[in-house]
């Protein structure tokens, strides 16, 4: 049985290859890249975990921010330049906005019903479109105070219990996105929507890596019979795809009885469905559920992954800390706590955000894209049927774009103090072209609030063990599709009895 198996995994690969090298191409080389084995490629090459850091090594290698792989005939496109990336993927867009086939993902486990996953046509447009329209950057203010009333709830969390800071922190992103997308104000503890949803979530975090699962690199493999040795991936697939369908449609069916009940705050499913005035069909209240999942999937782990690296950040940098936390202190009234209208009052704090962003990126590579025809680029042949890599985290360790790039430098986008229009801002972390995060708008407000608002009222530092010796932190991370930091320890007290006091008078404001 087992011998059939691999048989059958060759032939796949025999025929794969054979079909990619009957296609007629151009005489122009392939862009530079590791050395190439028969049939096989670069597969046994391919990193399994922190790829973005091999993929810029062989960037550096080749000298070459556009670079090729090949797994078992499956061509793959690695962009380490911004100037790359915008030459393809923003100004090429009609031939690079398709997603790669996903065979764990999306066809297996049913995460094509995601914006992210999504194959380019009607579908994503009419969905996009929604979400756009529902947190483009005018209409996110709207939830501004949504998220006020999610980051005092985190204030509070951290004064009574700041044990478990990354706990927490899932917490706030859970609640802002909840009253956000459905209205639902979740319980303190084991809420049972969040925690569907982060199981959800945590399963395509491990199936989205490239080549994690055997069946992406040969899709044959996802017609094998469930029950053959080796078909595992099936079956696990078959659990997660009904997790999928539980965390679209159990919040969906809560926040429809909360809007009959009349009890309905302002939220994304409330706004669409009274809008329609009672007469949306079946197809656009699918729509409008898919929008609310995918406000979930695209903002709860990424929120957590950037504020879990500013309190790194913060361990690292103390001197940050505190220069932040001056500024703060000379703008924020005594006996209030910062809001969002104080945003261009205090561009150190959105420095530092902005530098958050570029040093440790959430989503290093994000999810790939897909060349549809054959294409050319600084006399090279980009193969049709090409996975294509943007390596946010390449380009956000430019070294010229970013001196000394591992380092944390909020100053690097300042000049005399104010924003340094000749530095880039971070915002190859949010994607290219039609690809580009369609909830980044609502996802920088919530960082920015929430990092003003702790650094206005506690101080972050190091742990001290009972031996009295100071605890460093690892600075490692969960290595997946989105990276998060890996649980630390850390000390963080109120700055004074006032910011306490402050914080527990502030309990509830700002929600609707």
């Amino acid at each position: 049985m087992i011998f059939l198996c691999v048989l059958f995994a060759f032939s796949a690969i025999f025929l794969v290859f054979l079909l990619r090298s009957s296609r007629p191409r151009s005489k122009l080389p392939l862009p530079p890249g590791p050395k190439k084995l028969p049939l096989l490629g670069n597969l046994l090459q391919l990193p399994s975990e922190r790829e973005w850091e091999t993929y810029m090594k062989w960037s550096q290698e080749y000298k070459s921010d556009i670079i090729h792989l090949n797994a078992a005939g499956t061509s793959i496109i690695v962009l380490s330049s911004v100037e790359a990336a915008n030459d393809l993927l923003e100004k090429r867009s009609n031939k690079y906005s398709d997603r790669p086939p996903m065979p764990m993902v999306s066809d297996l486990m049913g995460w094509n019903i995601a914006l992210g996953f999504m194959n380019y046509g009607h579908q994503w447009r009419t969905d996009r479109k929604l979400f756009h329209q529902a947190l483009n950057a005018r209409t996110v203010q709207n939830y501004h105070s949504q998220e006020r009333a999610a980051c005092h709830e985190l204030l509070r969390r951290l004064l009574q219990d700041p044990s478990d800071i990354m706990e927490h922190l899932r917490h706030m992103a859970a609640q802002t996105i909840m009253l956000v997308a459905y209205g639902i104000d979740i319980l303190p503890h084991d809420d049972p929507f969040v925690a569907l949803a982060r199981e959800a979530l945590h399963t395509v975090v491990i199936a989205g890596v490239p080549g994690r699962f055997f069946v992406d690199v040969i899709p044959a493999l996802k017609y094998m019979p469930d029950w053959l040795p080796g078909a595992g991936f099936k079956r696990l697939a078959k659990r997660w795809r009904r997790m999928l369908a539980d965390m679209h449609d159990l919040p969906f069916a809560e926040a429809k009885r909360i809007i009959a009940s009349g009890n309905a705050s302002n939220s994304f499913i409330a706004v669409s469905l009274n809008n329609t005035e009672g007469l949306m069909d079946r197809e656009e209240e699918e729509t409008v559920k898919r929008v609310a999942g995918n406000m979930y999937i695209g903002g709860a782990d990424t929120t957590v992954s950037v504020l879990g690296t500013f309190i790194l950040a913060m361990l690292a940098n103390p001197e940050a800390q505190k220069k932040a936390q001056a500024e703060i202190d000379s703008v924020i009234d005594d006996g209030e706590l910062p809001d969002f209208k104080d945003q261009e009052s205090l561009p150190y704090v959105s420095a530092l955000v902005k530098e958050v962003l570029r040093w440790r990126s959430a989503t290093p590579i994000a999810v790939p894209h897909y060349l549809s025809v054959e294409d050319e680029y600084k006399g090279c042949r980009l193969p049709a049927g090409s996975i294509v890599i943007s390596n946010a985290w390449a380009m956000l360790h430019d070294e010229v774009m970013y001196p000394d790039p591992y380092s944390f430098k909020p100053e690097r986008f300042l000049l005399d103090g104010v924003p340094n229009p000749a530095v880039s801002s971070p915002e190859v972390a949010f994607g290219f072209g039609r690809r580009v995060c369609p909830g980044r708008h609502m996802a920088q407000d919530s960082v920015w609030i929430n990092v003003v608002s702790i650094l206005a009222t506690f101080n972050i530092t190091k742990a001290v063990g009972d031996d009295r010796q100071v605890i460093e932190p690892t600075y490692e991370y969960y290595s997946g599709l989105i990276t998060i930091p890996l649980p630390f320890k850390c000390s963080i007290k109120p700055r004074s009895k006032r910011a306490a006091d402050l914080i527990r008078a502030n309990i509830g404001e700002g929600r609707l």
